[in-house]
């Protein structure tokens, strides 16, 4: 018995029922022709042709071809339909051991290696895969990339500029609290320079002042004593020769015209008076509006005295006023500016008198 393409063949030259064919169909043999010889025919086209598919190694292969028609051999007609090899055929045999699905066939993916099983559906068929569109890169996403670069760049320039007004604004701090910081070392030290100018200058005319001269006044009135700067100059204006008041004067370099506005270091006057009569004027001139004199009991040379300060009476000028009593008569001491107070001070601590 001759076997035939796929299987082996029954006595009137078909194939058994129970092996599928194509559409379902036994093939037939073709006329004249013998079977060995048409086997190797269909392979021979259909390996030309690279339509050979491989079903699987326990039974069945399909061979396809993209846009061919399938065969089925029929009593030496060719009709349409898939062509089924057994694996015991010659062709199923070589199907079965070398050959493969080839790319591109139905239910094999692109690119797919040789020798892969296609993706069967439900009925046994090879199925068809769509391959997937690749995602285009939109606009929008460059827009928002655009817009994310702009943001970085503004945000960057704001930042900078944020810096810089940082920078500016304490280098200004800086140099202005230099500045002041510099004026008031300034400030302080041309204080300091007058006021070791000032005290070199006193200092100087208090040397200037040693030693001391000393006044003396007239005998009949108790002969007042008492030292004063070398630097002043002395004006006796009443020498009291014949019993009235005894006035003179005395400031440094020389004495100004006397008036009752002139400022002068010193004055001293003997009154042909009481000192309870002098001390009764000045209460008077006290207890008027807006004064502003003060009085404090006090001593010179170990006798009770009164000291006035402030506004002098009857004039506009400020000073220190010291009533004290020799014998029968008042003798007033008067500086006419707080500038001698000192002066006047350390005179009055050298004052005697014959009682």
């Amino acid at each position: 018995r001759s076997r035939g393409y796929n299987g082996v063949m029954d006595n009137n030259n078909q194939m058994p029922s129970g092996v599928p064919g194509n559409n379902g169909m036994s093939p037939q043999p073709m006329d004249g022709a013998p079977q060995n010889e048409v086997s190797r025919i269909l392979m021979e086209q259909r390996a030309a042709a690279g339509g050979i598919s491989q079903g699987g190694l326990g039974g069945q292969a399909n061979m396809m071809q993209g846009g061919m028609n399938n065969v089925n051999m029929s009593g030496g007609n060719m009709t349409g339909g898939p062509m089924v090899a057994s694996a015991g055929s010659p062709m199923g045999g070589q199907a079965g051991a070398g050959f493969g699905a080839q790319p591109g066939q139905p239910g094999m993916p692109a690119g797919a290696p040789m020798g892969a099983q296609p993706i069967m559906g439900a009925d046994g068929r090879p199925m068809m895969q769509v391959p997937q569109p690749v995602a285009q890169p939109t606009k929008k996403k460059d827009i928002a990339g655009l817009i994310k670069t702009i943001a970085i760049i503004v945000m960057s320039l704001v930042a900078v500029t944020f810096i810089g007004l940082f920078i500016w604004m304490n280098s200004q701090y800086q140099e202005e609290k230099s500045r002041d910081l510099d004026s008031e070392i300034n400030a302080a030290v041309a204080k300091a320079q007058d006021e070791q100018a000032t005290k070199l200058e006193a200092e100087f005319l208090d040397r200037e002042k040693y030693p001391y001269k000393t006044f003396s006044g007239p005998i009949d009135y108790g002969q007042l004593t008492f030292e004063y700067p070398k630097t002043w100059s002395v004006y006796v204006a009443a020498a009291a020769t014949d019993g009235g008041d005894f006035n003179a004067y005395f400031n440094p370099i020389q004495v100004d015209a006397v008036g009752k506005d002139t400022i002068n270091a010193l004055r001293v006057t003997i009154r042909n008076k009481s000192f309870d009569e002098v001390v009764a004027e000045y209460q008077k001139a006290m207890e008027k509006k807006d004064s502003g004199l003060t009085v404090v009991a006090t001593t010179v040379a170990g006798t009770a005295a009164n000291r006035y300060t402030g506004k002098i009476p009857n004039t506009e000028l400020s000073g220190i006023i010291v009533v004290f009593k020799i014998r029968d008569k008042a003798v007033i001491m008067q500086t006419d500016s707080m500038f001698f107070e000192d002066d006047f001070n350390k005179l009055l601590d050298t004052v005697s008198f014959n009682e």
